[in-house]
């Protein structure tokens, strides 16, 4: 069991305990996106106005987009051997990288609430506890598992890949004996707002993954191609986003009534009953758990890398582990039973408010890390809030601000749109500023910054790395 349970947690993984191939990433985010969740996100696009046609299409785009980027931030980790939010102490500052962190500890809690919702009915009504004690069960399996670590999220990926993708072979085809597809994909009208929409929906599913997608990549061995990494995870996480969404899309589009608020219900009684419904009900389950492990595993991560950025803490003991664990669950299951029963509008709108908030943190880090770092870092100084990246740097976090608040004027929610929605027609392409402007003005502001940057051979103590590794 000593094997089994990771010890590392926000300290570089050294070349001698890396492990696995590239592939690895495909199986785990296959896995992650066959589920209940971007099943509903993919819904979404068609509640809200657009017609399926256009919505597949909206969606392919959406995840193809934000699946470069997130995939962008998943090569990072074979080079580096570290998680990543922790890379973003070389943009913000040891401390500075406490802003962004912040906002990704809420998404993981977020995206744990959601997916409890929805996995906890799926667990209520295969063990007739009830939906909130099937919230709180599946809560504390989640917990347990992220305490266990990486290699056990790998597996319950491989797994829930093969398993979720025969459930949704099988959905698919029932699906299609209710509904014609034809008369589904007759509707052609393009609408451009509510494309947009969900070219945004399925974007913001994607880079939603950006904040932690490295965690998952980093025991790679060093020698791991970038390019092989980027491929089999974006491969990965787009075929099992769109398998799901198109499956949603449609769902919605045949049984509107049916379908809407009772989404879990429907796709159970889609299957069948009996067994068959128990099976059912436990893939949801299966598939929720994988996605709700990395929230959880994440959320433990981006916590401990923003406290630690000022107790100077660099290793963490399992007790402490399964402190931090264990309070991004219960955060994650009060919201989840607070918020249960308005789920669905609650939910669109907190996908796209996560999306003001990521793109500019993307942006930012991926042009540091590719166009100014040239992918080194002094991986020491990333503790040190004395070395060479700081505790603070503004003009990093100035950027992140102008980039968040560059998007406003563009944004439509629920709870604000900003006044140049209605001149395109409703249309949010707010993604779209959030990650040009801050990619453009953090590249004027740091191109020349060159004390930031590490000498070729900068390497860990205990580690070896390569001339120009940084890690």
């Amino acid at each position: 069991m000593a094997g089994v349970v990771e010890r590392r947690s926000i300290d570089v993984v050294p070349d001698g305990e890396r492990h696995g191939r590239a592939v690895s990433q495909f199986t785990l985010w296959l896995g992650a996106n066959l589920q209940i969740t971007a099943v509903v996100t993919g819904a979404l696009a068609v509640v809200f106005g657009a017609n399926p046609f256009w919505s597949l299409i909206g969606l392919l785009l959406g995840n193809l987009l934000g699946g470069a980027v997130m995939a962008l931030h998943s090569a990072q980790g074979p080079r580096l051997g570290l998680p990543q939010m922790i890379t973003s102490r070389a943009q913000f500052g040891v401390r500075g990288a406490a802003v962004p962190l912040a906002l990704v500890i809420v998404m993981y809690i977020g995206f744990f609430a959601s997916g409890s919702v929805l996995a906890g009915q799926a667990v209520g009504e295969l063990t007739h506890l009830g939906e909130t004690p099937g919230i709180v069960l599946f809560a504390v399996v989640t917990a347990v598992a992220a305490a266990v670590g990486y290699r056990l999220v790998h597996a319950l990926g491989r797994i829930a890949g093969l398993v979720c993708a025969l459930a949704f072979v099988y959905l698919g085809i029932r699906l299609l004996h209710r509904a014609d597809l034809g008369a589904l994909l007759a509707d052609h009208r393009f609408g451009l707002p509510v494309f947009l929409l969900a070219v945004s929906l399925s974007a913001s599913w994607q880079l939603a993954f950006g904040p932690y997608v490295a965690d998952y990549s980093r025991y790679l061995p060093r020698h791991t191609s970038a390019r092989a990494t980027f491929w089999w995870t974006l491969s990965g996480s787009a075929l099992g986003a769109q398998w799901s969404m198109t499956f949603g899309a449609l769902a919605a589009a045949a049984a509107p009534a049916a379908f809407v608020g009772h989404e879990v219900g429907y796709v159970v009684g889609l299957g069948g009953a009996g067994l068959t419904a128990s099976l059912l009900y436990f893939v949801i389950a299966l598939g929720k758990l994988t996605i709700n492990v990395l929230n959880t595993y994440g959320g433990f991560m981006s916590l401990v890398t923003g406290v630690s950025g000022f107790r100077g803490q660099r290793t963490l003991s399992p007790r402490g582990r399964a402190a931090y664990i264990a309070g991004i669950m219960v955060a994650g299951t009060a919201v989840a039973l607070l918020g249960k029963d308005s789920f669905l509008t609650a939910f669109k709108d907190f996908l796209l408010f996560l999306l003001t908030f990521f793109t500019p943190w993307s942006a930012i880090n991926l042009v540091d890390y590719y166009l100014i770092s040239k992918e080194r870092y002094d991986i020491p100084a990333l503790s040190d809030p004395d070395g060479r990246y700081g505790a603070w740097n503004l003009r990093a976090l100035a950027v992140y601000a102008v980039g968040v608040l560059a998007q406003l004027p563009f944004l439509s929610t629920h709870f604000f749109t900003g006044p140049l929605v209605a001149p395109l027609g409703g249309a949010d392409v707010s993604w779209l500023v959030g990650l040009a402007v801050p990619a453009a003005a953090y590249w004027a502001l740091a191109r020349r910054d060159t004390a930031r940057l590490p000498e070729p051979a900068t390497a860990p103590t205990g580690a070896r790395s390569p001339a120009g590794s940084g890690g």
